[in-house]
């Protein structure tokens, strides 16, 4: 094939600049859209956005906008089309909020209650749950509401206490993000003859209710600071959680109680969302407790529980940022209140890296995932993207995020190639695209 004279011009030009003749193809970015609930998709952390920033050093995130007057909390973010959800401590009660993500702008903000409930560290904790035209809400007082996604107007409200004689294991107020399965609207009002309900999601009615007896001696009755996940294991569906007692496993279909894990219970505080894999469960708590893989299988009708490994708290305990699993690996922060950068072989629970490295930042870490890369959020207000890899601890740079107004507990999320920070009374919002 020949080619014409101002082709041959071109390229002739193109090699006496050093240009190569051909370009690799440069991969496609992805940016997710929404973000419906606590932990994303499957409430397994992991954002499917791709085409990110590789290197903070090279280029830190920019900071593109803030939103203010989202009051005390430490509730994340859920996200739909160009529409973020929070809650948080304003002075006229605790709220429900809503702001456009593309100028952070409020659009509207309606009371679960108009008191802002007393107790340690105060703040809402919920990441509504959004659900097409509807969201829900659980209140730290604990009860569990319905609101337009439109406005605001909330549509029903069921009262924990008044309902179902919930209660919390300890005095930090209810911290669960509610789950929305199908036609229902799962929560864990912690009471005895009803320690987690399914409520029809249009209207509220109950559908069902779990009734629990003898859980084990550690920890406390009541409902833990964890949120609701689905596991399929042994070929049943069936909701698992992490309360004052341990773990719980409910059939889905009726609310029975199949199986409970007790060991991992401490008597402060239960907090991380399990972690679920085909018939595996994994959990962690602080407060010098530490870590455990439990394999789940079919026993006659029901479902046995066999604890497959336990690592005590100075081989892995998570205190309150989350747990991710990628490629069969638990990433997360080490060590109650610290945040030590660790990575474990979920199916054996050998320590690969880390558990001694301090990071880029002090206190509990918040971590998520996207684009094959960790976000570590410290307590300091410190954030480092860590290579989410079995190598070794490959650190790819960090910053502080622009305000600092507290402890910095809410989980960070990524959606739509923005990184959102909730921090308190404000919302910051980095760009994260290449």
């Amino acid at each position: 094939m020949s080619l014409s004279m101002p082709v041959r011009l071109l390229l002739g030009a193109l090699l006496v600049c050093g240009f190569p003749l051909f370009l690799s193809a440069a991969e496609p970015s992805q940016l997710s859209k929404s973000w419906e609930q606590w932990r994303g998709p499957d409430r397994k952390n992991l954002s499917s956005d791709t085409g990110l920033i590789q290197d903070w050093n090279a280029i830190p995130p920019k900071l593109t906008w803030t939103a203010s007057g989202l009051g005390k909390g430490y509730a994340s973010v859920s996200i739909k089309d160009n529409r973020l959800f929070t809650t948080g401590n304003i002075p006229e009660g605790q709220a429900v909020i809503a702001i456009n993500t593309d100028d952070g702008k409020i659009l509207w903000k309606t009371n679960l209650i108009d008191s802002n409930p007393k107790h340690g560290y105060p703040g809402a904790r919920c990441t509504p749950s959004i659900d097409g035209d509807r969201l829900y809400a659980i209140s730290t007082n604990g009860a569990v509401s319905c609101l337009s996604v439109a406005d605001g107007e909330i549509i029903w409200t069921k009262d924990f206490e008044e309902e179902w004689n919930g209660k919390m294991m300890s005095g930090w107020g209810f911290s669960e993000s509610p789950l929305v399965d199908g036609d229902l609207v799962l929560c864990t009002p912690g009471g005895k003859d009803a320690i987690m309900v399914a409520l029809d999601k249009t209207t509220g009615k109950e559908v069902w209710k779990t009734s629990v007896s003898d859980l084990g001696e550690k920890g406390k009755d009541g409902a833990g600071y964890s949120s609701i996940v689905i596991s399929h294991a042994g070929g049943v569906k069936q909701y698992v959680q992490l309360t004052g007692r341990g773990l719980i496993g409910v059939r889905a279909s009726d609310g029975k109680l199949l199986w409970n894990y007790n060991p991992v219970a401490n008597k402060v505080a239960n907090i991380p969302t399990p972690i679920v894999s085909g018939d595996y469960v994994f959990c962690s708590t602080g407060y010098g407790t530490g870590s455990a893989l439990v394999k789940l299988s079919k026993d006659g009708k029901g479902i046995k529980a066999k604890e497959v490994y336990f690592l005590n708290a100075k081989t892995l305990q998570n205190h309150h940022g989350g747990m991710i699993l990628y490629k069969d690996h638990i990433y997360c922060g080490h060590g109650h209140g610290k945040g030590f950068p660790i990575c474990i072989n979920l199916k054996s629970g050998e320590v690969v890296w880390g558990g001694k490295i301090r990071g880029e930042g002090s206190g509990s870490a918040a971590v998520t995932f996207a684009d094959g890369n960790l976000i570590f959020r410290y307590e300091s207000g410190d954030l480092a993207l860590i290579e989410a890899t079995t190598e070794g601890y490959k650190l790819k740079g960090s910053f502080k995020a622009d305000q600092v107004l507290g402890k910095a507990w809410a989980q960070p999320v990524v959606c739509n190639g923005k990184l959102y920070l909730r921090e308190q009374d404000v919302l910051m919002c980095y760009d994260l695209k290449k």
